[in-house]
């Protein structure tokens, strides 16, 4: 039986978007990570059912000098350490440090750290496999990779702004839990009216 694997964005989908509230808007430090309600049980209910958990997420804050590359590790290791408390694992994180202007082939929308993350775990192709995001650009990058998407709500995407969309995703969801309980219930839809 081959590995199943889910790959989730971060700010907006496992903690609270940084916008507006954190110096610069980005989460530069451990004590700026509030991961989400019910976020740490639903990585727990996916590795239950054999899920690989595969982080995906533009961190530009660092290409700006906004923070260091040690913050960041900092950061993930808080968020690591609070899902293995829970129970639940992540596999895998994966970041595009590079600001907007580098052009960089691994920033969303870009499919380039879902490719390295491809040929990292040996994951033949994407098909029937999800990743769940906050904005258009997730989505788009999803789409890019192959994968089927998911919006979350919790970020900073509202289901009005998704009409306005050229990428739409193929299910809506207010947040991760929602999201994880239709993936393991096998009932995606295309829903974002």
């Amino acid at each position: 039986m081959k590995d199943k694997y889910i790959f989730l964005d971060r700010d907006g989908v496992i903690n609270k978007d940084p916008a507006g509230w954190t110096e610069y808007s980005y989460v530069t430090r451990p004590e700026d990570l509030h991961i989400l309600a019910g976020v740490k049980e639903a990585i727990r209910k996916l590795t239950d059912a054999g899920y690989k958990v595969v982080i995906i997420s533009n961190q530009q804050g660092v290409g700006k000098g906004y923070f260091t590359r040690k913050d960041l590790d900092e950061v993930t290791r808080k968020m690591l350490e609070a899902v293995k408390k829970s129970g639940g694992d992540i596999a895998g994180v994966y970041y595009c440090v590079h600001a907007k202007e580098e052009d960089c082939d691994c920033r969303k929308p870009k499919p380039g750290l879902f490719l390295k993350a491809r040929e990292e775990f040996g994951i033949g192709s994407f098909t029937d496999m999800f990743y769940i995001g906050d904005t258009e650009r997730d989505i788009q990058a999803g789409q890019k990779a192959g994968l089927k998407t998911i919006l979350v709500l919790s970020g900073k995407a509202s289901r009005e702004d998704v009409r306005e969309w050229g990428h739409k995703p193929d299910h809506i969801c207010r947040d991760l839990p929602e999201a994880v309980e239709v993936v393991l219930s096998g009932e995606v839809r295309f829903s974002y009216e």
